[in-house]
């Protein structure tokens, strides 16, 4: 293992140290330049005279534009490494709030946000890879926190995005973001962990694994945030017409399923370290079970809402545990492994929304979240692929 990276055989390092601080804060950014385009998507459809049917499509080239980069993010991981490329996708992304501001027509609005979204799923590959060769050199799992900043940061940008944009304007406060999320880079910048490629992995051909195991755990990723994608996107929307649950309420959904998962996943890291990833997996993939069942049968929205925050407890360290298990695939780069299972299971966040709608259409949502477990049945039947995770943290031990 590379000295830049590895620590003393058995022995963890403290609970903080430079490189971890900089990973959280690019998970940091990341969410919070993300959670920055929530509010100013209003004003980017008026500006543009896009109706709903067009705007979708211009959310969709954001994901295209993201399923295309990611690939060639991890790709570029194994030949430099990835703080060469969260540094490189991290700088390109600064940009491009004040682009998609500025896009006087359709045509520069969908090539920026392409990029937008190429450069922010490229810099989420990066730096989930850096966070594996973090958590490899303090031998101590970091993942679930790392996402928990993610979190953290969309939570304030969406937030305040508002506030600042009745403020400023919406020119104002996208200079404003840009600024914030430079001020984030720039602090993490000498902080970030090196993890330079083998001598010959410039030499070495980058192409899709041809093992199964990266597409399983992928798999597993596609399968966890499918459920989180239709409590995200349609949580509301059940309790307010199934559930006759006033506006108020119908959003306590989405608030208890986002606080249960944030907390969880600030207490992740901890419980992986003690429980290992198996165990861990396997307890949180049962709660997300409870939780999506709970919420499909309830007879009021109360109990759904109970449902939903159970559900955030579970899936919350589903996908950092996949990530982690990726990252440490042997003889796999972990820019490769990680790439096919981000890409993966952003494709379900991508594609689910919009399939489970039209099924709910026809069937109701009551009948989608019951039936959602299905899939997380096959995250608990693969759960021991998650013992690759604890390669990193001696999870368990």
């Amino acid at each position: 293992m590379d000295s830049h990276v590895s620590a003393p055989r058995g022995a963890r390092s403290s609970f903080i140290t430079r490189n971890r601080a900089a990973v959280s804060l690019l998970f940091l950014m990341n969410g919070f330049v993300v959670g920055c385009w929530a509010p100013k998507i209003p004003d980017f459809a008026e500006r543009l005279g896009l109706s709903k049917f067009e705007l979708g499509l211009m959310i969709i080239v954001f994901g295209v534009g993201s399923l295309v980069m990611m690939p060639i993010a991890g790709a570029q991981i194994a030949k430099h490494g990835s703080r060469v490329v969260v540094r490189a996708t991290a700088v390109c992304v600064l940009p491009l709030l004040l682009a998609l501001t500025l896009a006087p027509n359709v045509i520069t609005a969908a090539i920026s946000l392409f990029l937008f979204g190429g450069f922010i799923g490229a810099m989420d590959v990066a730096m989930n890879a850096n966070a594996v060769s973090v958590e490899k050199s303090m031998r101590r799992a970091i993942m679930s926190s790392c996402h928990a900043f993610w979190s953290l940061g969309g939570l304030i940008g969406s937030g305040l995005g508002g506030i600042v944009i009745a403020k400023l304007g919406i020119l104002g406060h996208a200079q404003l973001a840009t600024v914030l999320a430079a001020i984030f880079v720039a602090v993490a910048w000498p902080m970030i962990l090196a993890d330079p490629p083998h001598p010959d992995a410039k030499k070495a051909k980058t192409r899709l694994p041809m093992v199964p195991l990266p597409w399983l755990l992928g798999l597993m990723a596609l399968f966890s945030m499918v459920p989180e994608g239709a409590v995200l996107d349609w949580g509301a929307l059940y309790l307010r017409q199934e559930m006759n649950a006033s506006v108020a309420l119908s959003g306590l959904g989405f608030a208890a399923f986002s606080a249960t998962m944030a907390t969880m996943r600030f207490a992740g890291d901890l419980v992986r370290d003690r429980l290992g990833g198996v165990k861990t997996l396997r307890i949180c993939t049962l709660f997300a079970i409870v939780g999506m069942l709970l919420a499909g049968l309830a007879p009021d929205a109360e109990i759904a809402i109970l449902g939903f925050a159970l559900c955030g407890i579970g899936i919350s360290n589903m996908v950092p545990i996949a990530f982690s298990a990726a990252g440490n695939i042997p003889g796999l780069k972990p820019g490769i492994g990680i790439s096919v299972v981000t890409t993966m299971g952003y494709s379900g966040m991508l594609v689910a929304p919009s399939l489970i709608g039209f099924v709910a259409e026809h069937i109701g949502f009551a009948v989608v979240f019951m039936a959602l477990p299905v899939l997380l049945l096959f995250v608990l039947a693969f759960s021991k692929l998650a013992h690759y995770a604890d390669g990193v943290s001696g999870g368990g031990h």
